[in-house]
């Protein structure tokens, strides 16, 4: 698979400083791990996308074409990032190659908040929406706790598909995968996107917004391998992960694990 690293952190506003070193840091912990729990051996062609963090503009366009390029030969593609603004341009390419495409988003928050252009990782998904890039029916977000009225008023008015993780840990993980994946199997393509903020600081410290109450490493892994049974996982991004702030590498570590769980 097509492995990029991307180190954003134009995006991230006031807490970029340190993103820029995840996608080197992960990339240096994914050599510790061998076979995935499936038995697979993960075989990576990486691929570095140099980009200009004092335009956000013009690194959004640098990944767009970047990964375009790399669609049209119908590779399954990982992206390192980096900030989460990195999957606007990143589905904007998937959704131009794949049209109807769905994306599954695991996130602290649901980043829909007012509208930046270029956008930013506060508001990335609210601008795919609102641009027409994905179908709002075509968006499921899992492990959501924390987000403003404004974020709840779009939402709600959308009808966007959230699975709280008040629900997550209420209701049976089982019954939220099923619920998913009754969901995304009947898209023509789905984009995985996962923000290590939808995990616990416990487990993922090493990020800008830590949001107690997220989902353990378990869970996270077993949300990954039941996704992987669906016939349309063509992309995916882990992002979100700062070096500067992890402690013992544990975030970089377990960003590694998840990339070697999807590959």
């Amino acid at each position: 698979m097509k492995l990029f690293k991307i180190p954003l952190n134009a995006g991230a506003l006031s807490k970029r400083h340190g993103l820029e070193k995840g996608p080197d840091k992960i990339a240096e912990t994914l050599k510790d791990f061998h076979l995935s729990e499936t038995g697979m051996l993960p075989l990576f062609d990486m691929i570095d996308i140099r980009i200009d963090n004092s335009n956000l503009e013009e690194a959004h366009n640098t990944i767009q074409n970047e990964i375009q390029r790399e669609l049209e030969k119908n590779y399954y593609i990982g992206l390192l990032g980096g900030d989460h603004s990195l999957t606007y341009p990143a589905f904007k390419a998937f959704a131009k190659q794949n049209p109807g495409a769905g994306i599954i988003i695991f996130d602290a928050h649901p980043d829909v908040q007012e509208y930046h252009k270029p956008p930013t990782h506060e508001d990335y998904l609210r601008v795919l929406i609102e641009e027409k890039i994905v179908d709002k029916s075509n968006v499921i977000l899992v492990g959501i706790r924390n987000m403003s009225k404004e974020e709840k008023k779009f939402i709600d008015e959308n009808k966007i598909k959230v699975y709280s993780m008040r629900e997550t840990s209420f209701e049976s993980l089982i019954e939220v995968a099923d619920s998913v994946m009754s969901v995304a199997r009947l898209w023509p393509k789905a984009y995985i996107s996962i923000d290590i903020d939808a995990l616990d600081p416990a487990f993922a410290p090493g990020t800008g917004y830590q949001e107690p109450g997220g989902l353990t490493t378990r869970e996270l892994i077993y949300f990954i391998h039941r996704l992987k049974m669906l016939r349309n996982i063509g992309m995916f991004d882990v992002v979100e992960v700062n070096p500067e702030k992890d402690v013992n590498e544990m975030t970089s570590k377990l960003a590694a694990k998840i990339i070697v769980e999807l590959s």
